[in-house]
């Protein structure tokens, strides 16, 4: 049984009683009613629950009926009911006294019904009660569940929970934000004790009080929600029904990053970067506000990548292709585990990657080359991703951004048609890109007279063998692996190749020239914005 004293004096045949004293708690919790018929009941009393007499031990003595008053009190006990008419006729004015000060319901009970008739009535409310009340929960268990199966957008999704529950709600994110409040506490009021611990808690205030539930993910959480409601005790399936609803807050919250998480903290800092790149705002307030919010994108080595769509045509159908990018890398697996920052730029969609691994960014490539992989084909043109070398201080942002924006000008100005590209396979080109080309083609003829003139298709082989071995840093397991051939061949080609171009594998000059021979070759093959003809190597 879980009513107020109030709403328990409105039920039949208790209503044809009186409160005649203690109004002031008309609120307490009636949990269950006893009767009293041992001098001693106070040690036995629980709380919340009320008592029915006819006075026959206290009679005597109103001093006696004081203190039992106070020791009902003192154990929590919800209030007294005396049935005059059989050892009293009237209260006494002392005990009404007593409990008015004390503000506890002295209740005078009906003369022409028994005890069992009143308890029987307050059961078979509380039932009728705890019945409608699951009936209730039910059915909005179920709108929870046909709404948990739509994925309309996160504003709605408050809106129609708190609409499911029928009271206001506020929903926190893990790092404090506000995300959602239609609730009648303000911001600052909801987050002053902020951060909370990670489990369900009551939160009342003066003006309002809330049922406070975390949102749990995989063990994880990922903020609060707050369900305000006017009842002072939530009975078991009310509380079912609260869990219920943070359960699906937290699996759509989680769902919809793009919708809360990155419309707060990770569009911040988004700004933050940009006023960095283009306003000159300092490193020292991009580091402040990454640490503030937890952001560990710059606590070790990190890189960076423009993509850009360099065919499409239009301001607004580029930026819009770029926020459509933007959602695609943030709701792709692989994409998602490198625990980028996205920000959608006048230069491109820029992304910040923490944790860059030593492997020359292949493992970034990889997923930039998988999600692009996965998408169709549009006849307006293909993303294009430029990645930057590897950086470990945040002062060297602006200089990673400027390698993703050279990257893409060098491989426009040579008609370079990869889907991906890296700053380290550029920056020679960078250096080199005022050499003649006449004294590119002379200086490939030199190093690769050897070779050229075997049979074209030996030529082609022995080729891509060296760029691969090139490739992979002189590493012959890795070659052999790419090229699907075993070690020993591998082996014998590059000793081949050594023999015919008459050089050492163990020398850098070596590997360094037959790289520039490489670089060249890329340049020679593709025709210059700036220059009408076509020289080939």
């Amino acid at each position: 049984m879980h009513m107020t004293v109030e709403q328990a004096l409105s039920v039949y045949p208790l209503s044809e009683g009186r409160l005649i004293a203690g109004s002031a708690g008309r609120n307490r919790i009636v949990k269950s009613v006893n009767v009293m018929d041992a001098p001693d009941i106070t040690d036995w009393i629980k709380e919340g629950e009320m008592l029915f007499t006819t006075a026959y031990l206290i009679k005597d003595d109103p001093a006696d009926a004081i203190e039992l008053l106070h020791k009902l009190n003192l154990c929590g006990a919800s209030g007294l009911g005396i049935k005059l008419g059989r050892f009293w006729t009237a209260v006494p004015e002392a005990l009404i006294a007593e409990a008015d000060a004390l503000g506890f319901p002295l209740i005078e009970l009906p003369y022409p019904f028994t005890f069992s008739d009143q308890m029987n009535g307050l059961f078979h409310a509380e039932m009728r009660r705890s019945t409608g009340l699951l009936q209730e929960v039910l059915d909005k268990q179920v709108r929870l569940m046909r709404f948990a199966l739509r994925s309309d957008h996160v504003r709605e999704l408050f809106d129609t929970v708190a609409e499911v529950i029928g009271e206001p709600i506020a929903v926190v994110g893990s790092r404090g934000q506000m995300v959602y409040n239609a609730s009648p506490a303000d911001d600052g009021a909801l987050l002053g004790d902020w951060p909370w611990p990670q489990y369900h808690k009551w939160v009342k205030t003066p003006g309002w009080q809330a049922f406070r539930v975390p949102l749990m993910k995989q063990g994880q959480c990922t903020g609060h929600v707050f369900f305000f409601t006017p009842r002072v005790y939530l009975s078991a399936i009310e509380e079912s029904l609260y869990f219920q609803a943070a359960e699906l807050l937290s699996f759509h919250l989680n769902f919809n990053y793009e919708d809360y998480f990155e419309l707060s903290v990770q569009r911040d800092f988004g700004v933050l970067v940009k006023r960095h790149l283009k306003n000159g705002l300092s490193a020292e307030r991009v580091t402040e506000y990454a640490k503030r919010w937890e952001l560990d994108l710059f606590d070790g080595a990190y890189r960076c990548a423009l993509t850009d769509y360099p065919r499409l045509a239009g301001a607004e159908a580029r930026m819009e292709e770029l926020e459509a990018l933007k959602a695609e890398f943030l709701s792709h697996t692989r994409m998602q585990a490198l625990k980028g920052t996205h920000i959608v730029m006048e230069e491109g969609l820029l992304s910040l990657f923490p944790n860059a691994a030593d492997d020359g960014g292949d493992a970034l490539a990889d997923a930039f080359e998988s999600c692009f992989a996965g998408r169709k084909a549009d006849p307006r043109g293909e993303p294009r991703a430029a990645m930057s070398g590897r950086k470990r201080q945040v002062e060297q942002l602006a200089e990673a951004f400027g390698e993703c924006k050279e990257t893409h000008r060098l491989s426009g100005d040579w008609g370079i048609g990869e889907r991906i590209l890296k700053f380290e396979t550029l920056d020679l080109a960078f250096i080199f890109e005022q050499v003649p080309r006449e004294r590119m083609q002379t200086y490939c003829n030199r190093l690769l007279g050897g070779l050229m003139g075997k049979d074209p298709d030996y030529v082609q082989e022995m080729m891509r063998t060296l760029e691969t071995y090139l490739d992979n840093d002189g590493q012959l397991n890795e070659t052999a692996k790419k090229l699907f051939i075993h070690r020993n061949t591998a082996t014998y080609r590059i000793e081949k190749l050594g023999e015919l171009l008459d050089v050492d594998f163990k020398r850098i000059n070596d590997l360094l020239r037959l790289k520039m021979v490489f670089l060249f070759r890329k340049m020679l093959s593709q025709e210059p914005a700036n220059q009408p003809e076509r020289l080939r190597g």
